[in-house]
């Protein structure tokens, strides 16, 4: 790639996360707005009670949480060493936003392929979250799918780096590791989070298992957070079946057919008696 593009697409990058970042800004500060009025109106009706009854006294407070550190960036489904590092870092979207459902949605690559996709609210809480919570800021639109595996047995593609490149993220890190495989064996069409080295490295990169697939589960393997329910045999045949460029020494690089995101969707599933209605 040309200096020129690459410093173009250094900025875009720099731009998706800052708007991403302040997106996040912009709803704290509207819930923390929410939770100073509700401690005020709660105040109101404290004293109230306190000039009506004036023989009692009341008493109200609140705490915020501890705001956590800044992150690094997650890496790539290898196999990687133990880690110390136990906790989450940055601003981690909340798990409850899951509600312990399925989503459904589609992931568009290259503007051509539309992979049909399905989260598991209930299997993976955390990572579900997180990943509807980056859908809907369009985090990933733009972004490229930096790296291919298409050997016998190890078949996926990366996706979902901040630069396109597996560097960069939202801000934040998370664990803990949720739905993993006990066998190691990580079937064709599930959607997992990438990592690096601890459990709690895990943050915006996510791998498409394009053929059944064994990693090692010696640190604990990797969050299924859920499939591809369509569109996996036009990733196949127009992506992962076109080759690695210039593979590395574990037999994986970038595909030779340049893939980014251009569009993704989530929505919750609803229930068969909303269905009905």
């Amino acid at each position: 790639m040309a200096p020129k593009n690459q410093a173009r697409d250094n900025r875009e990058a720099r731009e998706r996360l800052r708007l991403y970042q302040a997106r996040r800004g912009l709803h704290e500060r509207q819930r923390r707005r929410r939770v100073r009025d509700d401690v005020i109106a709660v105040g109101a009706l404290v004293v109230v009670a306190a000039l009506a009854t004036v023989s009692q006294l009341a008493f109200a407070g609140s705490r915020d949480a501890d705001a956590p550190g800044a992150s690094a960036s997650a890496s790539a489904p290898v196999t990687p060493s133990a880690s110390a590092t136990a906790g989450n870092t940055g601003d981690v979207p909340s798990k409850s936003i899951a509600k312990g459902s399925t989503w459904t949605g589609t992931l568009t690559l290259n503007d051509s392929i539309d992979l049909g996709i399905e989260l598991d609210g209930a299997a993976a809480p955390q990572a579900a979250s997180v990943e509807i919570s980056l859908i809907r800021e369009q985090f990933y639109n733009g972004t490229s799918c930096h790296r291919l595996a298409d050997r016998e047995g190890m078949e996926f593609l990366q996706c979902g780096s901040a630069n396109g490149d597996g560097t960069g993220d939202a801000g934040f890190e998370y664990g803990p590791l949720e739905n993993v495989p006990s066998d190691g064996v990580y079937d064709e069409g599930t959607i997992a989070i990438a990592r690096s080295e601890s459990p709690y490295s895990q943050s915006t990169q996510f791998f498409i298992v394009t053929g059944d697939t064994e990693l090692d589960s010696s640190t604990g393997g990797y969050t299924r957070v859920g499939t591809v329910t369509s569109g996996l045999s036009e990733l196949r045949s127009e992506i992962a079946d076109q080759g690695v460029s210039s593979p590395g020494d574990d037999g994986t690089g970038e595909p030779k057919v340049a893939t980014t995101i251009t569009g993704a969707t989530i929505e919750q599933e609803r229930s068969s008696t909303s269905r009905g209605r």
